[in-house]
């Protein structure tokens, strides 16, 4: 019986800005038939609208396509083809910058997901963009190209593509579907599922040469997640659960344009030698819509920093910053501007050395433009021990509020340009779920005897991010005899009230099983979505170590 055909992928980018270590990492590794770059956040898409509405030649992750078309050759002798959404909202220009500094680069663009001409977009939008799947890479594949850049699709489906493409899954293999998907999303965050960001920190060796991953998957659809050798990476359940739990909403229900996935059932077990194989990913029918998001100017904002220190340092800093916020409306009542549209205080920092933040949003630029002038006047008329804590006054910049919606399936026409073709890929109809699943309930096991009071972190490990404007917390059990404690003692009501901070206004509790985790979301926990948020935290990113930090009871013999 001859061996079953292994595809591995590798992630060398998670977001717009990160290392460029990896890619002669991944490239000196040598085990992997195809890189993916994924730099889309949603606030990167805001960025790169603002870009290409200055300059319609920009619009793309420049550092990322520099770093791909630098490499061509180095690519094609280590037999690795290259899939990113670094295109953004300009996927042409970016292939032409490919092109441009190596003109033997095959490079396939995909388009059709610009909804600009449509009635989608919104009044006032700088640009929206449909969330495509994996289709059209697996047909830019087939066609033969070495390089696909697509604009906005799922950041899964740069995986879930070639995967389709080297196996000739069929869009009736939900199964299969929903297994990519999940080897997308463990790999589409770089070293987020090899070390980075673990709650136990002090297990990876060092961040100076961070371990990037590589997902071999097989075309039954088993899955192992690994890493690039000589590199400080590690991967274990802990890293790979986090990253699996890492902003999925309902594990039940990950809506995806492909598939919609079932990840509640999925197990990990640790092979050894920075391997864990990763199973039991379910699928069915894809959802009737896809994603949409447009991207809306909504007047400014900037955000001031001081640095107070000495005694009662915090309480100084809460005055100082709400006397200077009511100064503001005080001026813009005075000057017929009306009130701040958010305002935002934080204090970071010890009781005796803390960093004041005040961030205001405002329709007016002025009326931004007049406050910030007015916060340094609190190193002279605020509390002891204020000092400057930035580099000179803040400007007013504009704030991109994102708007997400669905889109019916049958506007879409995604479209493969390679080479003086143009492919369009059709969209099958689907009769999926409009909507995800309701969260399963099932008993909660009740323990006797002696308890004790620990840190939630001693039990436990998690991570969290965001999903528009809630926040995704996922927590897992560190032991299996600890799994009931997690299930009992979180509740939605007590985990709401220990980040009652965030001002959400539900908390959704969801099972995971298989990995002994619970996932949260706390719908309206960052107010106004990450484009939009005046937080210092504004995508989610510190919440699940705040929660670890809550106290539960936890029997004595488990402790």
């Amino acid at each position: 019986m001859s061996e079953e055909k292994v595809v591995r992928i590798a992630g060398a980018a998670g977001a717009w800005g990160d290392s460029s270590l990896s890619t002669p990492q991944l490239i000196s590794d040598g085990r992997s038939d195809y890189v993916i770059y994924e730099g889309l956040a949603e606030i990167t898409m805001a960025i790169l609208s603002r870009a290409k509405r200055a300059d319609p030649s920009l619009g793309y992750a420049r550092d990322l396509i520099e770093t791909i078309a630098a490499n061509v050759s180095r690519y094609r002798e280590s037999g690795i083809k290259v899939i990113t959404n670094a295109g953004g909202v300009n996927p042409k220009a970016a292939a032409e910058l490919i092109r441009a500094t190596d003109p033997s680069a095959r490079v396939a663009v995909i388009e059709g997901d610009d909804l600009s001409e449509t009635d989608f977009m919104p009044e006032g939008a700088m640009s929206a963009n449909a969330y495509l799947g994996a289709w059209p890479i697996a047909e830019a594949l087939g066609l033969g190209a070495e390089i696909v850049v697509t604009g906005r699709v799922v950041d899964s489906a740069l995986a879930l593509g070639p995967l389709i493409h080297e196996f000739g899954w069929a869009r009736s293999d939900l199964d299969l579907l929903s297994v990519g998907s999940l080897a997308g999303h463990l790999i589409e965050c770089g070293p987020q599922s090899t070390g980075g960001l673990l709650t136990d920190w002090e297990d990876t060796a060092s961040w100076s040469n961070p371990g990037y991953p590589i997902v071999e998957v097989s075309q039954g659809g088993s899955m192992v997640l690994t890493a690039a050798g000589g590199s400080n990476a590690v991967v274990d359940e802990r890293t790979v659960t986090e990253q699996i739990l890492y902003e999925i909403g309902n594990p039940a229900a990950y809506l995806l344009p492909d598939v919609t996935c079932d990840w509640s059932a999925v197990t990990v077990e640790d092979l050894g030698d920075n391997r864990v194989e990763v199973r039991g990913a379910r699928g069915r029918t894809p959802p009737q819509f896809y994603k949409g998001c447009a991207q809306v100017q909504d007047g400014w904002r900037a955000m001031s920093l001081l640095y107070i220190g000495g005694i009662d340092a915090a309480r100084k800093a809460h005055r100082a910053g709400h006397d200077i916020l009511e100064r503001g409306r005080e001026m813009l009542t005075e000057a017929g501007a009306g009130d701040f549209a958010q305002a935002s205080v934080e204090v970071i920092g010890s009781d005796d050395e803390v960093m004041l933040k005040v961030a205001v949003h405002h329709a007016d630029r002025e009326a931004v433009a007049r406050f910030v002038r007015e916060v340094p006047s609190l190193g002279l008329a605020g509390p002891p021990g204020v000092t400057g804590g930035g580099a000179g006054l803040p400007r007013p910049t504009p704030l991109i509020r994102l708007e997400c919606f669905g889109v019916p399936r049958s506007v879409l026409s995604p479209t493969v340009i390679f080479e003086g073709q143009e492919i369009e890929v059709p969209i099958t109809a689907s009769a999926g779920p409009d909507s995800p699943l309701e969260p399963a309930v099932s008993e909660i096991e009740q323990f006797a005897g002696e308890t004790q009071r620990v840190r939630l972190v001693e039990v436990a490990h998690g991570r969290s991010g965001d999903k528009g404007s809630d926040v995704n917390v996922g927590i897992r059990a560190r032991r299996s005899e600890l799994w009931p404690v997690l299930r009992r003692e979180l509740t939605v009501d007590r985990v709401g009230a220990h980040l009652k901070g965030l001002g959400a206004t539900e908390v959704q509790r969801y099972e995971l099983p298989g990995i002994r985790a619970l996932n949260f979301l706390l719908v309206g926990g960052l107010g106004e979505g990450g484009t939009a948020s005046l937080r210092m935290d504004p995508q989610g990113k510190t919440v699940a170590q705040q929660l670890l930090a809550m106290e539960i009871e936890v029997p004595v013999d488990l402790i």
